[in-house]
C-alpha cells in the first residue's frame, strides 16, 4: 500500500514539472535577463510553503553568487521593507497569486521603483497583473489523495526556481573556481579545494638539480617520502621527473654503476603538470586518466611550485 502511494506521488509530481516544460517561452527568458541586469540583489519573498519554497529559491541564488535574500512578506509590512531597494529585484511565489499580505507588500515595492518576477499557479490573478514578468507553475493536480496539501504544486514551484538560477548561472559564465569560492565548507568545499592548498611546497617539495648524482637524488626521494624527485634547473624550471618506478626501471636496464648516473640520465621528461589554481577533483580525474600518482605543479614559466600527491586527494574523500 505504501510503495503504491509513494509511486503515485512521485509520478504526480515529475509530471507537475514534466508540464512546465512545454509553457516555457519568452516570458522565462526575459525573467532570466531581468535578473541577469539586476544591480542590487534577488529578493525572493512567500508565505507558508511558498515562503518555505522561497527561502531555499534565495539560497540557490546566493551560491551561485548572486547577491539573495528571503523576504518574509508579513514582516515587510511592519518595518523589514527597509531591506528593499531600487536596483532590486524581487521574486514573489504564490500559487494562487491572491496571497493578500503580498499584494500589500507589491503596492509598496512599486513605490520603490522595484522590478517584480511573480511564480504563480494563476496568471489571471492580482499579482500577476502586477508583475513585470508573470511564470506559470500550474499544475493538474496535487500529489496529496485530498487533493489538498501542497505537493505537486511546491514542487514545480521549486523546480522554476532552480530553472530560473541555473539558467542565471549560465548567463553569467559561473564556472567550477567561482562556484569554488563561495563553498570552502564541508565535502563539497574540499572537492572544490584549489591545488595551492594542498600541495607539497617550499622545502617540503622533492626537488634535485639535473646534475645531481643517484644517491643525492634517492636521499632525496627518501627524505620527502613521496617516491619522486622533481629535476630542475638552477632557475627552478621543471626538466623532469625521477619515481621509484624510474629507479626500479634503470636498474634492470643499465648495465653500469647506476649510483654514477645523475638525475638528467634517469628522468622522465615532460611529466604531468598542472598549475596552482586547478581543483582538487579534477586533478584527481586527471591523475586516474593517466594511471599516475603524483602531478607537479608549476607557474606560467614552468617553474616548480609544488608537488600534489595522490594520497593528499584521497585524505579529502573526494569519491
Amino acid at each position: 500500500m505504501s510503495l503504491a502511494t509513494a509511486r503515485r506521488v512521485l509520478q504526480i509530481e515529475s509530471e507537475a514539472i514534466a508540464g512546465l516544460i512545454e509553457r516555457l517561452d519568452a516570458r522565462f527568458e526575459n525573467a532570466v535577463e531581468m535578473l541577469y541586469s539586476c544591480k542590487g540583489r534577488v529578493v525572493v519573498t512567500g508565505l507558508g510553503k511558498s515562503g518555505l519554497i522561497g527561502r531555499k529559491t534565495a539560497a540557490t541564488f546566493a551560491s551561485i553568487g548572486t547577491p539573495s535574500l528571503f523576504l518574509h512578506a508579513s514582516e515587510a509590512l511592519h518595518g523589514d521593507l527597509g531591506m528593499l531597494t531600487g536596483d532590486d529585484v524581487l521574486v514573489a511565489i504564490s500559487s494562487s497569486g491572491e496571497t493578500e499580505e503580498l499584494i500589500e507588500l507589491v503596492e509598496a515595492v512599486k513605490r520603490l521603483g522595484v522590478r517584480l518576477i511573480t511564480l504563480t499557479a494563476n496568471l489571471k490573478s492580482t499579482l500577476a497583473s502586477a508583475s513585470n514578468i508573470a511564470l506559470d507553475i500550474a499544475v493538474k493536480e496535487e500529489a496529496c489523495s485530498l487533493n489538498l496539501a501542497p505537493t505537486a504544486s511546491t514542487a514545480a514551484a521549486m523546480a522554476m526556481g532552480d530553472a530560473l538560477a541555473i539558467s542565471l548561472l549560465e548567463r553569467r559564465g559561473f564556472k567550477e573556481e567561482d562556484f569554488a569560492a563561495l563553498h570552502p565548507g564541508g565535502r563539497l568545499g574540499k572537492k572544490l579545494r584549489r591545488l595551492e592548498s594542498l600541495m607539497h611546497a617550499g622545502e617540503d617539495a622533492p626537488r634535485v638539480l639535473a646534475n645531481a648524482k643517484m644517491p643525492d637524488v634517492i636521499y632525496e626521494m627518501s627524505r620527502k617520502g613521496l617516491g619522486l624527485a622533481a629535476v630542475t634547473d638552477s632557475s627552478g624550471k621543471l626538466l623532469g621527473i625521477i619515481t621509484d618506478g624510474d629507479l626500479r626501471r634503470v636498474m634492470q636496464q643499465r648495465k653500469e654503476n647506476v649510483l654514477e648516473l645523475t638525475a638528467a640520465d634517469c628522468m622522465t621528461k615532460n611529466p604531468v603538470t598542472l598549475p596552482r589554481t586547478e581543483l582538487a577533483a579534477s586533478a584527481l580525474r586527471r591523475m586516474e586518466e593517466k594511471k599516475i600518482t603524483s602531478v607537479l605543479v608549476v607557474d606560467e614559466q614552468g617553474r616548480l611550485e609544488g608537488v600534489v600527491h595522490v594520497h593528499d586527494l584521497w585524505t579529502l574523500q573526494l569519491f
